[in-house]
């Protein structure tokens, strides 16, 4: 008899198959004490780190969009000097070698999680490099995807960029992970690649290799052995479903015609081609901070103009909304001196960065403007971290006097959307970040597993804030949109739009079945389903009850 699993859906679509689970990584064999030559040690240990780092490289070069970003992103951490320097110590202290290396990642581990945030979010992938630098030392299979010799359903207790980014749809029918959150690597990745996902099921670790599953991405359930003929017609009517999906075009609007603008999130340059291709109206955010972070140096205006010019020209006609740079404490900037902090998940990031270089966001907006000057896009400009009226107002005046008409603000501080009528007084329009509006509404770190169904999306205190904000946005006549990764769930969209969100800014991959999902109901539907939401007790029952509705 068939048994069901739950956990956090965050990728949608149903797949069934045999379940084959993630290498575990090499264990270290006993420490045997000082290395009889150090330095022969350290240069071992470089050589590693410098493979390991080849090997990233080598994976970026075959992925795309998010997937290659993540990867040379991780590249650059154990190619980090200082990391070499820590490996150095722990053999100077007796440590072996296989153990001075690990000792020197738990250095690092130890200190990005003391840090909080994005920084914090960093920790699990050092321990997939620790594991591919021991394996690469010991001369060892290293970790990563199974190979059955047909296609699987992956089990894992997490994923690393590493494993993620590159894997192959034909073979990985499904993802279910033990760990992990709405807004980890995986979830981000799965979605990018079109790959039914489930993360925070703790339960899966319990299945045994080549049992029979059936995964629902959407509703975040694994139905363990199920009837073979329920499986089969479950995984034919997702087919049937995601081909008339893929069929849908156009502006997305509700069944009576009412507009929901349908905009794609941009992260960098290499996502550029992909995202501009998508049948969208436009980006509903543009983050910036890829011209900033790995760098010791501010990028210079002319650098700015020519980076933000290239998504303006990809998008000429259309609305691109750029965030202007969300880094600092958690994201710590080379040349920014950003001092000592107690809590840096609360510390200065975002707007309030300018308090201490008020220059670096005069020139990016003075960057931005020119940009637009040159370009046929519709550019709107927003700040992240924004808490109070006047520094909304105080952006977007400074905004309007470098040349840019329209300009808003994040809503991720809870107090902005309990106040966000006198906020968006001052501004032009505001876009809802319910990542970080949950995880500081819930008073839950995005990335602390255990606590992923507090920072559930579908949480009834994240909606009523959002409802907040848009009903403010309603009364002054001014857009309120979501790009979080709650826009890019096609069950909560048509909530949000109950709510009173007017567009909706997401991965691309998740745009056409988020146009096909509002399509289908009526505006009456759309605010029937808010309620319900909001009425619900918790995340899960929100979600369950919605489901009921389709």
């Amino acid at each position: 008899m068939s048994s069901r699993l739950t956990g956090i859906g965050v990728s949608a679509g149903v797949a069934a198959g045999p379940v084959a689970r993630l290498a575990s990584p090499p264990e270290l064999p006993p420490d045997t004490g000082a290395e009889p030559d150090p330095d022969a040690a350290t240069a071992r240990a470089r050589e590693a780190l410098d493979a390991v780092a080849a090997d990233l490289d080598a994976r970026a070069a075959k992925a795309s969009g998010p997937a290659a970003d993540v990867l040379l992103a991780q590249s650059m951490m154990p190619r980090d000097p200082a990391l070499a320097e820590q490996v150095g110590k722990a053999l100077a202290s007796g440590r072996s070698l296989p153990h001075a290396v690990a000792e020197a990642f738990g250095v690092f581990r130890a200190a990005l999680e003391a840090a909080g945030g994005y920084l914090a979010e960093r920790a699990a992938d050092l321990d997939d490099l620790c594991h591919r630098t021991v394996a690469q030392l010991l001369d060892l299979p290293m970790p990563g995807l199974p190979d059955p010799g047909h296609p699987y359903v992956l089990l894992a207790t997490d994923l690393a960029p590493a494993d993620t980014a590159t894997l192959d749809p034909k073979q990985v029918l499904a993802i279910v992970t033990e760990q992990g959150g709405p807004t980890s690597h995986t979830a981000i990745l799965a979605k990018s690649l079109g790959i039914p996902a489930i993360v925070a099921c703790a339960a899966s670790r319990e299945l045994a290799d080549d049992v029979e599953v059936l995964v629902d991405g959407r509703a975040g359930t694994v139905d363990v052995e199920p009837d073979p003929g329920e499986a089969k017609r479950a995984v034919q009517v997702e087919k049937e479903r995601a081909q008339a999906v893929a069929a849908s075009s156009g502006p997305g609007r509700t069944a009576d015609g009412t507009s929901v603008k349908l905009l794609v999130n941009l992260g960098s340059s290499a996502e550029l081609a992909t995202a501009s291709e998508v049948d969208s109206e436009g980006v509903g955010l543009l983050r910036t901070e890829f011209l900033y972070l790995s760098r010791t140096t501010a990028p210079s205006v002319t650098e700015q103009v020519e980076s933000y010019g290239a998504v303006f020209a990809a998008f000429a006609g259309r609305k691109v909304v750029v965030r202007t740079l969300d880094a600092g404490a958690d994201k710590p900037l080379a040349f920014v001196d950003h001092g000592e902090e107690p809590n840096p998940a609360l510390g200065v990031r975002g707007w309030r960065l300018a308090r201490r270089a008020p220059d670096m966001l005069a020139d990016q907006l003075a960057a931005i403007a020119e940009a637009r000057n040159r370009h046929d896009a519709d550019v709107w400009v927003m700040a992240p971290m924004i808490s109070t009226p006047a520094e909304a107002a105080a952006f977007a005046e400074q905004a309007h006097a470098l040349g840019l008409p329209v300009a808003g603000t994040m809503v991720e501080v809870p107090a902005v959307a309990i106040r966000a009528r006198q906020v968006l007084a001052g501004c032009d329009f505001a876009s809802i970040g319910t990542n970080d509006l949950g995880q500081y509404t819930l008073a839950a770190d995005r990335m602390a597993g255990e606590l992923a169904d507090l920072l559930d999306p579908w949480q009834p205190a994240l909606l009523e804030l959002v409802r907040t904000t848009a009903q403010a946005g309603r009364e002054l006549g001014k857009p309120v949109g979501v790009c979080g990764e709650a826009a890019s769930d096609p069950l909560l969209a048509p909530v949000l739009v109950g709510l009173g969100v007017t567009s909706l800014s997401m991965a691309p991959a998740a745009l056409p079945e988020v146009r096909a999902g509002l399509a289908a109901r009526t505006d009456a539907d759309c605010a029937r389903l808010a309620d319900i939401a909001l009425a619900a007790a918790d995340a899960a029952e929100a979600r369950a009850a919605v489901a009921k509705t389709e």
